[in-house]
């Protein structure tokens, strides 16, 4: 049996590695050697991170062994990153969950109301202009659409907005997690895209997200046969 690349999680704004556990222990499940890399957040810009995360491969890892990466939210965003500043390292395949590659609308509310909240992850992250993807990357993007979190307050704001702006908005463009819009997630560069019925955090515990993660990382695509059953 071919030996499966080492996955590295990394989880969002306002968490520590601990949350990336249920889904490390689905990957481990099914022969992943899995590491759940922590960060700050707030304390630290997305490049201090990425350059962390670099560090931490040269002590821990070869370079000569490609690794896989999985990124909720934010760390979708220290992926994108990761990946265009530090060429070197061999990457698989990464999967990003709730993750908005192009900037979100809830982070800019918060940022104009209250900086601290969103610490130094909004410049050249959460504000949408984090580094573009490598072409040799292969990306899967999973977005959900339960709006369940506490963002929900301010994408309800700004769904009545679009509505007033646009009678008749598509339903797509008004369709989030409670904390990411779908649309948000959406990178002309990815290989796949689903959407699956689940929160912004309770993507992290879900079974099929977890089972829709291993697929892409083992074939390089999601197994859309599974939606049709949802």
């Amino acid at each position: 049996m071919q030996q499966k690349n080492r996955v590295i999680l990394i989880h969002g704004l306002h968490q520590t590695a601990w949350i990336m556990r249920p889904l490390a222990k689905r990957l481990q499940a099914a022969g992943f050697d899995t590491y759940q890399y922590g960060y700050r957040s707030m304390r630290d810009s997305i490049k201090t991170n990425s350059a962390r995360l670099h560090n931490w491969l040269e002590k821990h890892h070869h370079l000569d062994q490609p690794i896989d990466l999985v990124g909720h939210s934010l760390g979708g965003l220290i992926i994108r990153d990761f990946v265009a500043e530090y060429p070197q390292w061999q990457i698989g395949r990464c999967v990003t969950l709730g993750t908005p590659h192009l900037g979100s609308v809830c982070a800019d509310y918060i940022w104009r109301l209250s900086p601290a909240v969103v610490g130094r992850s909004y410049i050249d992250a959460l504000d949408g202009t984090v580094a573009p993807l490598p072409e040799h990357i292969t990306l899967g993007v999973i977005a959900g659409n339960r709006p369940y979190g506490l963002g929900q307050l301010f994408l309800q704001h700004h769904n009545r907005k679009l509505r007033r702006a646009d009678n008749m908005p598509s339903a797509e463009h008004l369709l989030h997690d409670g904390t990411v819009y779908v649309k948000e997630t959406k990178i002309e560069a990815a290989t796949d895209h689903i959407v699956l019925p689940v929160s912004h955090t309770g993507m992290l515990v879900d079974k099929t997200v977890a089972s829709q993660t291993k697929y892409f990382l083992q074939h390089g695509q999601f197994d859309h046969s599974e939606l049709k059953h949802l």
